[in-house]
């Protein structure tokens, strides 16, 4: 299934959430006793939002986007503010519908590439109404 994007949020920070955290990096190898590095507040906020005025939530639907950890009824967050550069995973409308890909640029030509081998990569030709409405700067999905 192709990824859609089925709700965007403005950004709205009507308080803060600090919660606690650890002070070092935890192990993804043998464990570490850990509580003696805790309780430094992290507000998830801060730590995801750059500019609040020009930051969305967007919802996706698909799999278009998988191997970018981008799963179904995943939420980005999407900054208005940046510069679109190659590489860079961005929301785009195309002929009126948005859809989620990353950016290639190169001299002669512009696409979006889908990271899943089922979906091609579409090139943006002239004929099209086509512009960037967004750079994804996270994802967040539960396990």
């Amino acid at each position: 299934m192709e990824i859609k994007i089925s709700e965007i949020s403005p950004c709205e920070i009507t308080s803060q959430s600090a919660l606690p955290s650890f002070a070092t990096c935890v192990p993804a190898g043998f464990p570490s006793p850990a509580e003696d590095h805790m309780e430094i507040p992290l507000d998830l906020n801060k730590h995801l939002i750059a500019n609040p005025a020009a930051t969305f939530f967007v919802r996706v639907s698909g799999d278009s986007m998988i191997n970018a950890g981008i799963h179904h009824n995943d939420l980005l967050v999407v900054d208005r503010s940046l510069e679109p550069r190659n590489g860079n995973i961005v929301i785009a409308v195309i002929n009126g519908e948005l859809t989620v890909k990353r950016l290639k640029l190169s001299r002669k030509k512009l696409s979006l590439q889908p990271e899943n081998d089922q979906y091609q990569t579409q090139e943006i030709t002239a004929e099209m109404d086509f512009h960037i409405w967004g750079v994804v700067t996270s994802v967040v999905h539960k396990l």
